[in-house]
């Protein structure tokens, strides 16, 4: 004869989930969450809080099923928190609980989306080829290995094969340089993949130069004289464009070819000026915000090709 088994009300049982685990009034509240969701959530590429959260409750034990009664969440966060407010801070400010097995596997799969960002944007500045992402690993290693920097000595030996490129990598004594310890699962790959570059360019163990985008800007020829008003490529950086950059009396195609670090070609079609030429892709959003603003979305930005692997000399 089957027998009934009582759950108690406040137990829900959850599998396959990651915990976020936060501390607080003598208390230890859990939520659970989909698994590789919290990072992204964290990082910004996951906006929708209903695909990180497995159940929008707070937890003394996910794995026992034990949700946190009301008195307990009012002692720790305050009476008036709601309970999304009490979530939120658990997702932004707790520590993530993964087991050995899935914290290898998730530092594995960061590591190579790592290195497959980081091998699509660098390129050997002689060639102008890609690197393969074993070699982008290795020199990468080279510098993790050596305590995140590859320190030079006062007679000329460092990482020994290259020289800085493009004066990207010269940097004035006292200034502290990018280095690079590795891949962590606190952040995300993109941010890490920012850092790696950092770390290469700086140091050179192997010859490395940003990859330029080949782009094709086309702008009506009647506002091409025009003063522009927008900022500058200097006064603008790639993470905040916004326009606080310094005021320039140069005209608009001046400054859309001040973006452009080699004209391909420039051509007048009818009422349309054309240029085709490479950019650095830090300066392609600066560059479709400054023609979007200045033409009224009546110039365009096109990609030829996100990363210039080759290019005739």
């Amino acid at each position: 004869m089957p027998q009934n088994i009582n759950q108690p009300s406040n137990q829900i049982r959850l599998t396959n989930v990651s915990l976020v685990r936060l501390k607080k009034g003598k208390k230890r509240f859990e939520i659970a969450c989909y698994k590789n969701k919290v990072l992204e959530y964290r990082s910004g590429v996951e906006t929708d809080l209903d695909n990180v959260l497995q159940i929008p409750n707070v937890f003394l034990s996910v794995s026992k099923g034990q949700t946190a009664p009301s008195e307990d969440l009012k002692k720790a966060f305050g009476a008036k928190t709601p309970v999304n407010d009490i979530i939120m801070e658990i997702l932004i400010k707790g520590e993530m609980q993964v087991g050995e097995k899935e914290r290898h596997a998730q530092l594995e799969r960061v590591h190579n989306e790592v290195i497959d960002i980081v091998a699509g944007k660098l390129v050997d500045p002689r060639s102008k080829r890609v690197y393969t992402t074993g070699m982008i690993d290795k020199a990468l290693d080279q510098l993790s290995s050596q305590g995140g920097a590859m320190h030079k000595t006062d007679d000329g030996k460092g990482s020994g094969t290259a020289t800085p490129t493009n004066g990207e990598s010269s940097k004035e004594k006292g200034k502290e340089m990018p280095t690079w310890t590795g891949v962590v699962t606190t952040k995300s790959a993109k941010s890490q993949a920012l850092d790696a570059m950092r770390a290469l360019i700086a140091w050179q163990p192997i010859p490395v130069t940003r990859a330029r985008m080949r782009l094709r800007v086309t702008c009506p020829t009647s506002i091409l004289k025009q003063a522009a008003k927008g900022p500058t490529k200097n006064g603008s950086n790639e993470e905040d464009a916004d326009g606080a950059g310094e005021k320039s009396t140069g005209t608009i195609k001046d400054r859309i070819l001040s973006y452009v670090e080699q004209v391909e070609r420039q051509d007048t079609l009818g009422s349309e000026w054309e240029v085709v030429g490479f950019v650095e892709p830090g300066a392609f959003k600066v560059l479709g915000e400054f023609i979007g603003g200045e033409t009224k979305g009546k110039g365009r930005v096109e990609v030829l090709d996100m990363a210039v692997t080759h290019e005739g000399d």
